[in-house]
């Protein structure tokens, strides 16, 4: 029980620090500025809409692809390790919060002791009972004051930390599921390419055929006979080397899904669409879009409160501790008489170590803006991102309508120089052969246009910072 007479001491204390608290010596957070207009190149649109807001659910239309992706985000163990670092992060917040409140601790004990005789120097005949049993049973309270704002920018730092653990959360998930989309597409790719290999290595066969019944009418020579062999073995050992890329392409789709390498259920390259129209919005809705800009802005809001924490070193700290409870000599009687208090209040200046806190405070403020060239690259690499995915889908779709003339002429010519090659001498095998691979290199470059354009699709997503909203 606190005495009257010390009442007027603790209601100024009270006061002071109260008075104290209104200097603090921390600065306001506020969002630093950053170019983020005009990041994406030959893009001058003014239109908001974006399909970074639109759900990974509506952006794909293949239904095993979806799975695919949903399977993913379910068992994926980078996803996984990211929301335990959320998880972390929270509990680093709560306990950054604890910090404004006292602490409380009980402390129960029974000392046995026995002092010695010889050693108290007492008149004879004077006897003194050295042996003692002392219990106590006491509350321990300690607190300290958020004067200068030390513990409110521990707080606050916690949050931007915990805020940054989220948005790269956020960030893994976009990539996974463009990591699985694009694999997938490539899949699907590989298996289009197999496809035609196979179906030109049939053509081959029987045009070995042909040439052997061309030489029996002494149409051609053998050197034409051997060259149609070589061409078929040259199609038919590209084969293998697709169903190894096949084989690894579905290994890698199963780690991203977490699960034992395996078959992935797919459907054709034929079956895939894209979008009408890509809508990509302004370059500056990535500060709130892309995951990685929004963790770099939430690293730079660290760096500034733990700037802040450093200045509050330069200040003195004070501290109310507080203990009470009950000791006696004998149980039977340790509520009589037994209770005792404590309340001191402490003021800690550092003195000596101002140096410390000199370089505390230089390595702070570095840091500090070290992020805020982070936040500003991660901006920039966005729009980037952004431009070269555009730009990948544009030449795309180039690439498709001159890569369709150039197959609808080479197989005419493939034709042609067969038909001229049986009944005519105006041509030999080698210009049938030639026809033949510069189709059949046509068409599977085809392929890899289709697969671009799905991918840039994809890309653009990610880069906008599609996929992680509902």
């Amino acid at each position: 029980m606190i005495n009257r007479h010390n009442i007027p001491v603790f209601t100024a204390l009270i006061a002071g620090v109260a008075f104290l608290s209104a200097c603090s010596v921390t600065k306001n957070y506020t969002k630093p500025e950053v170019k983020a207009e005009g990041l994406y190149r030959d893009q001058n649109t003014t239109d908001t809409l974006t399909m970074a807001d639109l759900p990974w659910q509506r952006l794909f239309a293949d239904d095993k692809l979806k799975a695919l992706i949903q399977t993913g985000l379910n068992q994926n163990a980078d996803l996984k390790n990211a929301i335990q670092n959320i998880f972390q992060a929270q509990a680093a917040l709560k306990q950054s919060k604890l910090a404004f409140f006292p602490t409380l601790s009980a402390d129960a004990g029974y000392t046995h002791s026995k002092a010695s005789e010889a050693a108290q120097n007492f008149p004879e005949g004077i006897s003194i009972n050295t042996l003692t049993n002392t219990y106590k049973l006491s509350l321990n309270t300690s607190w300290e004051a958020d004067i200068w704002g030390k513990l409110s920018s521990s707080k606050r730092a916690a949050l931007a930390s915990f805020m940054g653990t989220d948005a790269a959360k956020k960030a893994v998930q976009t990539q996974l599921i463009a990591d699985i989309a694009n694999n997938y597409f490539n899949l699907l790719a590989l298996d289009q390419q197999l496809l035609i290999t196979q179906a030109t290595l049939k053509s081959r066969i029987a045009s070995v055929e042909t040439m052997k019944a061309l030489k029996e009418g002494a149409m051609v020579t053998g050197a034409a006979v051997v060259q149609s062999e070589a061409s078929r073995y040259a199609t038919e050992v590209t084969i293998p080397d697709l169903k190894q890329s096949i084989r690894e392409t579905e290994n890698a789709l199963s780690i991203l899904l977490s699960q034992e390498p395996g078959p992935i259920d797919r459907s054709t390259l034929q079956a895939q669409t894209t979008p009408a129209t890509l809508t990509t919005g302004l370059s500056a809705q990535l500060l709130q879009n892309r995951p990685d800009v929004q963790q770099a802005e939430y690293a730079f809001r660290t760096a500034f409160e733990q700037t802040n924490l450093a200045r509050t070193y330069f200040y003195p700290s004070l501290t109310l501790t507080a203990s009470g409870g009950f000791s006696n000599l004998q149980l039977k009687d340790f509520f009589d008489h037994s209770t005792f208090y404590s309340i001191i209040g402490g003021l800690t200046q550092p003195i000596f170590n101002q140096g410390t806190n000199k370089l505390r405070l230089t390595n702070a403020q570095s840091q500090q803006l070290q992020a805020l060239n982070t936040f500003q690259q991660t901006l920039l690499i966005a729009g980037q991102e952004v431009s070269n995915s555009l730009y990948a889908y544009q030449t795309a779709e180039e690439k498709q309508v001159a890569r369709a003339n150039q197959i609808t002429a080479l197989t005419k010519a493939v034709d042609y120089t067969q038909e001229l090659l049986r009944y005519s001498s105006a041509t030999n095998y080698t210009d049938v052969l030639t026809s033949e691979q510069s189709l059949l290199f046509a068409q599977l470059s085809g392929v890899n246009d289709q697969l671009q354009k799905l991918q840039a699709v994809v890309n653009l997503y990610r880069a906008l910072g599609g996929g992680w909203k509902e």
